[in-house]
């Protein structure tokens, strides 16, 4: 063994973990290279409060206007709002116990999109864009297979998830349409219309069409050293490939699936990130805006939000395990942080890093299970206490990448790819 894996072995007992199980990850690595990410992202941070870490004990300017409902495992409640995730909870895992001190949008949204804090202090509308993303880096291990990206983003791009230094190559595909709309079409995957009757047979027949779309044309004016032939001959076998066709095309989905998503845009967009997942795209992540509630958080969870996350990824999970591919497709469901204890005089709770609630099933996650703990009123986490660097840790290991990797910047500077992070080692039971 060498230096470097002695090291990282010791550390890796350090933090709980012996060293037959640290080789017996090692040893696993090759079937982790093929595990698949749904990255669901809660823009602006989701309160824990109401969803998975209710103080149904705590004072009314705490507790707030929801009860606690039981959920499929004895002991463990989530909000009233979540109904059918409490139902389904036997099959994913939910940390209450991720703390960190970067209490802006755009510090938060960076730590728990890279698992690096930002190196400069940065405020709540800032894009930030220091390291590579999760999505990039999983982008930059992993080839890509019938002409499908291997990063996509839906229905836009996070703050803080793009490539950085790693290229615009590495950057997202992005799916911007609504899949529930009847006119739904993903640019760059349907020909254009003058090629549509399939004349075309060659990568110079479709040069000059291709080189209109903006996928090509945008990220190639953001990153000149990659020359236009390589876009125009990845474009060439997006549009021509038949995986690739049949992937985006969710109206292949029967009826009955469609409605168990939810028939609104995020559930369409998560039934389309299993779709995606399955034909082998890597890293998925479906964005979802408007989780920043100063104001009237009641009723903001009382209208469609909280139920289309409800009704959306309980039937991702429980469609995953129908069909056999929870084993190799991780689920995970954050924000940048959690919400402050004490409601405010606009009836809204404000940002608080300090404590949050990550769901995380598939890829060996054990379900039924609570990791960590916070305090009796939601201040603070305090049991299992795990940082975002152990998150990524965690994320970077089941996706069969070393967290401890070495990238080089732009100006070829070694960077680590996380800096000193454990394992969450119960996402390993």
């Amino acid at each position: 063994m060498g230096r470097r894996d002695f090291i990282q072995t010791g550390l890796g007992a350090l933090g709980g973990l012996g060293l037959t199980q640290m080789l017996g990850m090692r040893a696993s690595a090759a079937s982790q290279s093929e595990t698949r990410c749904i990255f669901i992202w809660l823009d602006g941070g989701p309160s824990h409060y109401e969803t998975f870490d209710p103080k149904p004990d705590a004072p009314s300017e705490i507790r707030g206007e929801f009860k606690s409902i039981p959920t499929s495992v004895p002991g463990v409640h989530f909000s009233e709002k979540f109904p059918k995730l409490a139902k389904g909870f036997d099959k994913f895992t939910v940390v209450r116990s991720i703390a960190h001190a970067q209490n802006n949008h755009g510090a938060g949204n960076h730590y728990l999109m890279t698992g690096r804090p930002t190196p400069v202090p940065v405020g709540c509308g800032a894009f930030v864009t220091f390291h590579p993303s999760f999505g990039s880096v999983v982008s930059q291990n992993r080839a890509v297979k019938h002409g499908l990206p291997a990063y996509v983003s839906t229905p836009r791009m996070s703050r803080s998830g793009g490539p950085n230094f790693l290229g615009a190559q590495h950057a997202p595909f992005v799916i911007s349409d609504n899949p529930d709309s009847k006119s739904f079409r993903v640019r760059d995957v349907t020909l254009p219309k003058e090629l549509e009757d399939t004349r075309a047979k060659s990568r110079v027949e479709l040069r000059k069409s291709l080189d209109q779309m903006r996928r090509i044309t945008d990220t190639a004016a953001e990153d000149p050293a990659i020359s236009f032939d390589d876009y125009y001959a990845r474009a060439f076998d997006l549009v021509t490939s038949d995986e690739a066709q049949k992937a985006f095309d969710i109206s292949h989905e029967p009826e009955s699936v469609r409605e168990k998503y939810g028939r609104n845009d995020f559930g369409q967009r998560l039934l389309l990130a299993r779709r995606l997942t399955e034909v082998g795209v890597p890293f998925v992540t479906v964005y979802s805006g408007g989780w920043d509630d100063h104001r009237t958080l009641f009723e903001n969870y009382k209208k469609d939000k909280a139920a289309n996350l409800d009704t959306g990824v309980s039937a991702l999970i429980q469609d995953l395990a129908d069909r056999g591919t929870l084993d190799n497709t991780m689920v995970i469901l954050l924000g940048e942080f959690g919400r402050t204890p004490k409601i405010n005089k606009d009836a809204g709770r404000d940002h608080w890093s300090f404590a949050m609630s990550v769901l995380m099933a598939g890829a060996g996650i054990p379900g039924g299970q609570i990791v960590g703990a916070t305090d009796v009123k939601g201040y603070y986490a305090s049991e299992n206490i795990y940082a975002p660097e152990d998150f990524a840790t965690s994320l970077y290991t089941k996706m069969g990448i070393d967290p401890t990797a070495i990238l080089h910047d732009t100006n070829n500077r070694p960077v680590q790819l996380v800096n000193n992070g454990r394992l969450i080692k119960e996402l390993f039971a």
